[in-house]
């Protein structure tokens, strides 16, 4: 599905490999309409290429950036795997990742990939391999991390987790492939993350910031 990217500056392609709307998190800002707890279905990687090639071969050669872009956006500037849920909870991740990198070489395209995780799976050894396959295509990560404190994670992201899994799973992102960490960082009810909710942030980031972009 193309997008028009304010962050990205253009058109991102992105690919869903949640269709049904399903998630290992449910942060309280999810704008995902019918959002339910779970993992994908199974993926059919040959929709996935066609689907793809085909998006690809009207924005390239039959002006489909024209007709639905504005003037300032009327570039490709990546394929994004994002969508309605988390994408490296399907099994068929390693595998898109190497389908869009073929893709893109068939069509001598130079387009980086993007993955944007909350990161649950990072400690999965496929997953860490589709990342290095990530990286080989020019590819980044959008990590996300919106609080490092056990209490206000289960309150922003819907999950029991901690600051040891989130930092754990940056690093080894952040050895793989080039990271950014992208933060939703907002008042809720009226009152601003305190100084501990912050404290707690800036110190889970300080040792990994030399790693990170």
């Amino acid at each position: 599905y193309p997008v028009i990217s304010r962050r990205a500056g253009g058109v991102s392609v992105g690919i869903n490999l949640n269709p049904n709307n399903a998630c290992n998190w449910a942060c309280i800002y999810c704008q995902v309409e019918g959002l339910q707890r779970g993992g994908p279905p199974p993926i059919d990687l040959s929709r996935l290429e066609n689907e793809l090639s085909s998006f690809l071969s009207a924005a390239v050669d039959c002006h489909w950036l024209d007709k639905n872009a504005p003037p300032e956006a009327r570039r490709l500037v990546d394929v994004a795997f994002s969508g309605n849920g988390e994408p490296t909870s399907a099994a068929e991740f390693p595998a898109a990742v190497d389908l869009v990198g073929n893709v893109l070489r068939a069509r001598g395209l130079e387009l980086p990939v993007r993955l944007i995780t909350n990161g649950s799976f990072l400690h999965r050894p496929a997953v860490q391999h589709a990342l290095q396959s990530l990286a080989t295509l020019g590819g980044e990560v959008w990590f996300k991390l919106d609080r490092a404190d056990s209490a206000a994670i289960q309150r922003i992201n819907g999950i029991a987790g901690t600051p040891e899994k989130a930092q754990r799973n940056l690093q080894i992102c952040a050895s793989l492939v080039p990271t950014w960490v992208q933060t939703c960082w907002f008042a809720l009810d009226g009152a601003a993350p305190n100084a501990a909710s912050r404290q707690a942030y800036c110190q889970l980031l300080q040792p990994l910031a030399a790693q990170l972009k």
